[in-house]
């Protein structure tokens, strides 16, 4: 339990980081070839994970380009595969919030002196709920992914092994009363975390 929870939040919180400031980006920015980019995020919002982890096997391989990190069928490998599962999720949904917010907004606040980092924030906070649901989004892909994760991480006992995981497992050896045990586990992590993050967004709009 806890190592999925080390896994999940881990790859949030790059995905976040990396995802939002990205997407906001792109929200307010024009460029040539921007269409084919959205094209791309959208594409990647549903990326199998199956393919992802395949891909990062390949790169974190013996033979693969990063090899020499050593990181196959670690925590780490984990966290670098759901991260590319996460970040189009994140990175989407905060464009396409962004993007939603009355642009006479940024105008305004231009005009009343404002810097354009200071436009730019007040326009992340007004999409805020959207920002939100696009980190939920990216934490219910990850916390329930199996396919990537069992790739990379090789689903060892007391070293990659999630709750996931550990449930494929267990239904193939037959021990249904375990796997549902665990999957109740799963599905209540998950209710948890997403009622943290619900709960937070009220206290966002009422402030």
């Amino acid at each position: 339990m806890w190592r999925s929870l080390q896994v999940t939040a881990s790859a949030l919180v790059f995905s976040a980081a990396v995802g939002v400031p990205v997407g906001t980006w792109l929200a307010l920015t024009r460029f040539r070839g921007q269409r084919v980019l959205n094209a791309l995020i959208y594409t990647g919002m549903g990326l199998p994970p199956v393919v992802v982890g395949l891909v990062v096997y390949l790169f974190l391989s013996n033979s693969g380009p990063l090899g020499n990190l050593a990181w196959l069928f670690t925590i780490k490998a984990m966290v670098v595969a759901q991260v590319i599962i996460a970040t189009p999720l994140v990175v989407g949904v905060t464009m396409s919030s962004v993007r939603a917010v009355d642009p006479a907004l940024r105008v305004q606040l231009r005009a009343l002196g404002a810097t354009r980092w200071q436009a730019t924030v007040a326009a992340l906070v007004e999409a805020r709920f959207g920002v939100i649901v696009g980190l939920v989004a990216g934490f219910g892909s990850i916390i329930s992914e199996v396919g990537a994760v069992m790739l990379v991480g090789g689903n060892i006992d007391g070293r990659t092994r999630v709750l996931t995981t550990a449930v494929v497992l267990e239904t193939r050896r037959g021990n249904f009363d375990v796997a549902l045990a665990l999957g109740i586990i799963l599905l209540t992590l998950s209710f948890a975390a997403n009622l943290i993050m619900v709960m937070g967004q009220g206290k966002l709009a009422e402030s």
